[in-house]
């Protein structure tokens, strides 16, 4: 059974002229499967997956997985807001040659995503997916939360092997530690609170700071699982900022702007979403110099 552990990077999908750039894509990806990630993530927030048609969707993943086949694990995104096209999609995952996939609550119904029908939605995708399923709690973006209790209750499933949980709730996410069996893997949502997640017992994270600085946030686990909880420490602290301004504070426009600046193709976001404003590039720049971290 696939095993959720290390740092993946939810990699963006860049675009051109509106149309995915698959020659661009290619440059990005020898960067980071070259780099010390465990893996990758596809269709994950950060790669626009929304804004996505279910042709291009399925062209991603083979393209992707073709490219990472026998260098670092694939995790596709294929949540959706049926139960039938989030089992089909992960099927396609599964001819494509993805590991496991990664599925976000259905969210345009929210007010009828009760834990009983995440549980039954959760459960009739598990039960016929080919691929491990791992939970993806995201409240910023779905406007729901999974709770620790719908978590662990989901953990005993014998095809659902983890969760990334992108919400911060540390107390949630040790609750989930805490009740879960010790082969359900909670991965942490966000660099952030990648030492705190680990502190407690995750076993990595899905960050989008991942994208620019790939050896950075994996060194950090490294640092904790080596003991040298200090260094450690001192690193998550580096990489605070860093990562708000390519998450909470400006989103893809600024997770695509930052990959310009270390030298990937970051590109402009899919419509409606909106570049970064010029003004605050500058100002982007400034936060991820000050880590270090740039390239020279």
């Amino acid at each position: 059974m696939f095993k959720l552990h290390g740092i993946y990077a939810p990699i963006a999908t860049p675009f051109s002229d509106g149309e995915i750039a698959y020659d661009k894509l290619e440059k990005n990806l020898e960067f980071w499967l070259g780099s010390d990630l465990e893996g990758i993530v596809v269709m994950g927030s950060n790669g626009e997956f929304v804004l996505l048609s279910p042709a291009e969707k399925e062209e991603l993943m083979r393209f992707v997985c073709a490219r990472a086949k026998g260098r670092k694990p694939v995790i596709a995104g294929t949540g959706a807001e049926s139960t039938a096209e989030t089992i089909r999609l992960g099927a396609q995952a599964a001819k494509a040659g993805a590991d496991a996939v990664l599925i976000v609550t259905p969210n345009y119904y929210k007010g009828d995503m009760t834990d009983a029908v995440l549980a039954r939605f959760y459960t009739d995708v598990a039960d016929t997916s080919p691929l491990p399923v791992i939970l993806y709690n995201m409240p910023r973006n779905a406007g729901l939360n999974i709770s620790a209790k719908l978590a662990v209750e989901l953990a005993r499933h014998p095809n659902i092997i983890g969760i990334k949980d992108s919400g911060g709730n540390i107390v949630q996410i040790a609750d989930m530690i805490r009740n879960a069996p010790e082969s359900f893997s909670v991965f942490a949502g966000s660099a952030s609170f990648l030492y705190a997640s680990l502190a407690l017992g995750a076993t990595g994270g899905t960050l989008a700071l991942a994208n620019i600085f790939p050896n950075e946030c994996a060194r950090l686990q490294t640092l904790f699982e080596a003991g040298k909880r200090k260094e450690a420490r001192d690193l998550q602290m580096v990489l605070i900022d860093s990562n708000n301004a390519v998450t909470a504070r400006w989103g893809i426009a600024g997770l695509k702007a930052a990959m310009e600046m270390i030298g990937l193709y970051g590109g402009n976001p899919r419509p409606p979403l909106m570049p970064l404003a010029e003004g605050s590039r500058e100002e982007l720049r400034k936060i991820l110099t000050e880590t270090g971290f740039m390239p020279k």
